[in-house]
């Protein structure tokens, strides 16, 4: 889609990407929203900043040796943020009192033996991290190419009072950026770049926006090396999109839609700025536009999502990317989605936010200043979301009648962020979760490595699925792109599938259809199998289930009515300790888990 429109023109004459007026635009800076919110910030920074979190060596090498990469991160994220803090707080008051500060972060960062986290310490995508960093081959990854756009931005906004106040600084920190991100991306091939039909995910747009900053700010007046970023970008972007189908949806989910669809919507728009003319057509293609739409499809009530695969049901609060997505490509459902949850959110700078990773992009901190008084101005009279929506590039159905909304999840098991959650059920009533998606604990090492199904919550028995119980053993999902549901059916208010393909093979098992329903009265769920041995079928919840005979009573919520060869109810109790889990749910969900043979219904409502 981009790199045969970069083609048709090659030596085309390169334009200059603005991400903001320069802080001596005062008239610019002065009158912005946030302004006295950045100045008090700058203060609570400034105190922070005092003692710089140090990043031992014993610290990286947390990860290989514990696998626990929360305690470098902490420290790792932590100084970029502060760093992003003092820079806004720096340009909104112009006196030149936070620049001490920025120049030791900036020194701090430009000593760093590695940018590029331990998690993500290894050349060759899905093999070992290797134990520490050599740094004569720098790794551009999620993070590093982060730190070269965090550079770049303080390079362009404060780098000429730096260089004189800290004669070589900015110069020191340009070729650190060169060295470590720019050199490497247009000199050696990263898996996140593309390479033909090789899957993408999210760390290629992310990715290739940083890179993107980092050429376009510090290297604004060589036409011959931007028009290759161009190209080279392109290309990596046109590989990100053929793993999205037509309808836009994004296989890992509603969470990692800041990082796939808005990493893709900035990095275009720098392409555009960088190529002008070139590119301004695409945003008028329906892919683009599904694209964007996607998140406020997902979206149920308040701060809650339909989630899967490693998403938490709380995928963020939306702001000023998203509605300038949405502005660019037409859709007022995105744009009101995001101007409610910005006019609403007590820290629309995400300073204060759970998420270490939150808070470290500068460019994003300065794209929200300028928008800010345009979004809060923002009053939309209809959000056209519609009531049922089908994704059938994953397999994900969409669901909305009276107080419910429920997400339907055909599909396979070989999706990013993967769990074995094929023909799962998620279903809120009132803008509650009733039937829910637990998500995924802290990344640890295991996380992402051979080991990964052997956490809890990657598992189909930890979602709103069967269990096949008989003499040869226990039978649960399996990963992979072959365990998959099978004759699939769109129903006008649901889904229907087999899902027994998702669990491989299974002595006695030839198929188990599901029939999922949504109407004003609730969700009936329908499981009829020709398996000889017993189901076990989980039902998540947050609220507290009481068995009454049949019934099943979830707190004040909901009740479900159960008819079929039920053999027992049983339900169980699972502490919630891990931190990530936490930020979504109480300290305590619940599982029930029905035994039942041939067949089952479930009313709920």
């Amino acid at each position: 889609m981009l790199t045969e429109r970069i083609a048709a023109c090659p030596d085309f004459a390169p334009g200059r990407w603005i991400p903001c007026p320069p802080v001596r635009d005062r008239a610019a800076w002065d009158t912005l929203p946030g302004f006295d919110r950045w100045l008090y910030g700058g203060g609570e920074a400034a105190r922070a900043a005092r003692q710089i979190p140090p990043l031992p060596l014993h610290l990286w090498l947390d990860f290989t040796q514990t696998g626990n990469r929360a305690r470098y991160e902490h420290a790792y994220f932590t100084r970029r943020r502060l760093l992003c803090r003092l820079v806004m707080a720096e340009c909104m008051g112009d006196t030149g009192e936070y620049l001490p500060k920025i120049a030791d972060l900036v020194w701090a960062l430009c000593e760093e033996s590695a940018w590029q986290l331990p998690a993500h310490n290894s050349y060759i995508r899905d093999t070992p991290q290797l134990p520490l960093p050599d740094t004569t081959r720098p790794i551009v990854d999620l993070f590093a190419a982060e730190t070269g756009a965090l550079l770049a931005m303080v390079h362009y906004l404060l780098g000429a009072p730096l260089e004189k106040a800290f004669p070589g600084l900015d110069t020191r920190l340009m070729r650190e950026v060169d060295r470590r991100i720019l050199h490497p991306w247009e000199t050696s091939h990263f898996w996140w770049m593309g390479n033909g039909d090789e899957p993408m995910c999210n760390w290629t747009t992310w990715c290739t926006q940083n890179c993107l900053i980092a050429l376009a700010l510090l290297h604004p007046g060589s036409s011959k090396r931007v028009r290759a970023g161009v190209q080279r970008a392109a290309y990596s972007m046109d590989c990100f999109l053929k793993d999205y189908g037509e309808d836009g949806c994004c296989s890992e989910g509603a969470q990692y839609y800041r990082h796939a669809a808005l990493t893709f919507f900035n990095a275009l728009e720098i392409l555009c700025a960088l190529a002008p003319g070139l590119l301004d057509d695409v945003w008028q293609q329906s892919k683009i536009r599904n694209l964007a739409d996607y998140i406020a499809q997902m979206h149920v009530a308040d701060r809650y999502y339909l989630n899967f695969s490693d998403c938490s049901p709380l995928a963020g609060a939306r702001g000023v990317r998203e509605y300038l997505f949405g502005k660019r490509v037409g859709s007022p459902a995105l744009m009101a989605l995001a101007a409610a949850d910005f006019a609403a959110d007590p820290d629309p700078d995400h300073l204060t936010a759970a998420d270490d990773s939150e808070g470290i992009n500068l460019f994003y901190h300065v794209q929200t200043a300028f928008a800010e008084a345009e979004v809060r101005g923002y009053h939309p009279t209809d959000t056209g979301v519609p009531s049922n929506v089908w994704y059938p590039s994953v397999g994900l159905r969409v669901c909305r009648a009276g107080a419910f909304v429920a997400g339907f999840k055909a599909g396979g098991n070989a999706d990013s962020h993967n769990h074995n959650d094929t023909g799962s059920v998620t279903l809120y009533k009132d803008g509650k979760p009733l039937l829910i998606d637990v998500g995924v604990e802290t990344y640890c090492k295991k996380t992402f490595s051979p080991q990964r199904y052997e956490i809890w919550t990657m598992q189909s028995c930890w979602h709103n699925l069967p269990r096949f119980v008989g003499p040869d053993g226990v039978h649960d999902q399996l990963p992979g792109a072959e365990y998959a549901a099978r004759d699939v059916e769109v129903l006008p208010d649901g889904l229907a599938m087999d899902l027994a393909p998702a669990y491989g093979p299974v002595p006695g098992l030839h198929y188990y259809r599901r029939t999922a329903r949504l109407t004003a009265q609730g969700l009936t769920l329908t499981d009829e199998t020709d398996y000889t041995g017993t189901v076990q079928l989980s039902l998540m919840s947050q609220e507290p289930p009481t068995v009454d005979g049949l019934a099943l009573q979830f707190g004040s919520l909901a009740r479900a009515q159960l008819t079929g060869a039920v053999r027992q109810i049983t339900t169980e109790t699972l502490s919630i300790t891990d931190s990530r889990l936490r930020l979504a749910w109480p300290d305590t969900l619940y599982r029930t888990v029905v035994r039942f043979t041939g067949r089952l219904q479930i009313r709920l409502g």
